[in-house]
């Protein structure tokens, strides 16, 4: 009786498979450790050679620390470490745990797949954009100069094709991990008798967001506000997860709005400032509109944007004339299994 009790709180029956939160605490877990070992490896090697001597080893692992050296090559290797780990949990936890196929995660490569990310990249451009010459018309900025580089020794092209690099490994790897296999979990995991698919999905967007904007609050210059925008931004790159079903906008939209943010108009990206920036600029005011030293995400003026972004986002699915949420993403496909004849 109590074994046939845990397995049913276990095991799914019908899907054959773990349940939804066992699968996501296995990710989390998986994730943890990829990423986790190669962050305790760097960083215990900036003791040993000398670059944090004396300080408080156990501050050194946490995010507001690591955020700081955003500007050093540690970090993008950090990042790069962070990408591998959390494909590689989710490959794992694809195959093994929820099995099924990584293109149900968001990805497909397909020439819309494409098309699609080409506009996030533009939308996150074009946002960002529109966030700093508002902050220059109503004097919250002024521009200090251009073609920054604040590390001796750095060429402007190579620095910024770091924060290329850096910023386009961080987008994806937070879209896959939120946006893709967390809202896709937790939505097949509240899809329960009687609750209705759409209605899950809704719930799964909603916390994926809220997980997203609280762990943000490691981050340097971290503020209640700024967690809570953050969230909203989650919101915000869900939207196109929920309305087609992929990763594409989300994924190009993340990229083109933090490397903008921080490497075009030299704002702070979720608390650090990038070294290397086309236009140097300082805030001088209205920190409630432009976000102080968090960065534009703890602003008001990251809402309207997110607003305008998500209205032309809408736009830009119904023009091929069907607008729905994706409520498939709460129902399980299971992956096909290998023929052994």
């Amino acid at each position: 009786m109590m074994f046939r009790l845990l397995n049913r709180f276990l095991w799914d029956q019908d899907e054959q498979r773990l349940r939804a939160f066992w699968r996501v605490c296995l990710h989390t877990l998986l994730v943890l450790l990829l990423t986790g070992i190669p962050l305790v490896l760097w960083t215990l090697g900036t003791v040993v050679f000398g670059a944090h001597s004396g300080a408080n080893t156990v501050g050194l692992f946490s995010v507001s620390n690591l955020t700081q050296q955003v500007g050093s090559p540690g970090l993008l290797l950090l990042s790069i470490a962070n990408f591998f780990g959390i494909l590689g949990s989710t490959l794992i936890a694809g195959c093994w745990i929820d099995r099924r196929k990584f293109t149900q995660f968001g990805f497909s490569f397909t020439k819309r797949w494409w098309v699609d990310f080409a506009f996030g990249l533009g939308l996150g451009a074009g946002l960002m954009g529109l966030i700093f010459l508002i902050g220059w018309l109503t004097g919250s900025l002024r521009v200090t100069g251009f073609y920054i580089t604040g590390r001796q020794g750095t060429g402007f092209i190579p620095g910024l094709m770091k924060g290329l690099a850096l910023f386009t490994l961080v987008g994806i790897y937070e879209e896959l991990l939120f946006r893709g296999y967390y809202l896709v979990n937790l939505a097949e995991g509240i899809n329960y008798r009687g609750l209705g698919k759409r209605t899950a999905v809704w719930w799964a967007y909603g916390l994926s967001s809220l997980t997203f904007g609280l762990l943000h609050l490691g981050n340097l210059n971290a503020t209640w506000v700024g967690a809570i925008n953050t969230a909203l931004a989650g919101v915000f790159l869900g939207l196109g997860m929920l309305l087609t079903g992929s990763l594409a906008i989300p994924i190009g939209t993340h990229i083109a709005w933090n490397f903008f943010q921080g490497y075009v108009f030299g704002f702070a990206v979720s608390g650090f400032q990038a070294d290397t920036t086309l236009i140097g600029t300082e805030i001088l005011g209205n920190t409630w509109l432009m976000g102080g030293r968090f960065g534009p995400e703890s602003g008001a003026l990251s809402l309207v944007a997110m607003l305008i972004g998500s209205l032309l986002m809408v736009l830009w699915v119904r023009r091929n004339g069907q607008l729905e949420v994706h409520a498939d993403l709460a129902e399980y496909t299971p992956r096909p299994e290998p023929n052994r004849a």
